[in-house]
């Protein structure tokens, strides 16, 4: 299926001389003058190497036909990660590579879309924001307005994110997936 280089999206997946990669990133470049193009990160699905490649915005790209299907997350263990499709209970294993920056959001039970090409996994699309609680945080300073001053706090899946003053350990904040950024407190 043929698509114009603009409105490709991080987990799509291209067909490129043959060849399969899955977009990383994908920045679109309006100059004032001159054509506008779109940057797409890449990484071949075959082998892991990372590219970038330039097109015209209304450039013609090959994007290849992927199934994109609901999974379960059930477990990691030394021979990669472990998921179910609820619908038939087929359970498929993916390579820490597919995963990539993603296993630090995987929770038990947690629902994901899984790319599937030819009945191998090759991308991952997380949920958009996860909720985690704040491990380890500085105490608020007497005085301190809330407005636009953060303080690091370490969330419960060891990454490190900025929250307002007045949330201190133990508190579960929602937080966007793709940047690690601070959304909400939880409502739960």
């Amino acid at each position: 299926m043929r698509v114009i280089a603009s409105s490709l999206r991080k987990g799509n997946v291209l067909e490129i001389d043959s060849k399969l990669y899955i977009v990383l990133t994908a920045e679109s470049f309006h100059p004032g003058k001159g054509t506008p193009t779109t940057q797409v990160d890449m990484r071949r699905i075959s082998d892991g190497v990372k590219t970038t490649q330039r097109y015209k915005t209304t450039e013609q790209v090959e994007r290849a036909h992927v199934e994109d299907r609901e999974y379960q997350f059930l477990y990691n263990d030394g021979d990669g990660y472990h998921f179910m499709n609820l619908e038939n209970y087929e359970q498929v294993q993916v390579t820490e590579d597919v995963i990539g920056a993603a296993k630090d959001y995987l929770a038990p039970e947690m629902m994901v879309k899984l790319s599937v090409f030819e009945n191998v996994v090759v991308a991952i699309e997380m949920p958009q924001r996860a909720t985690l609680e704040v491990v380890d945080t500085e105490p608020a300073t007497k005085g301190q307005t809330a407005s636009s001053s953060y303080k690091p706090a370490v969330l419960s899946n060891g990454l490190r994110t900025m929250v307002p003053p007045f949330i201190g350990p133990g508190t579960r904040i929602v937080v966007m997936t793709e940047d690690n950024s601070y959304v909400e407190r939880a409502k739960d």
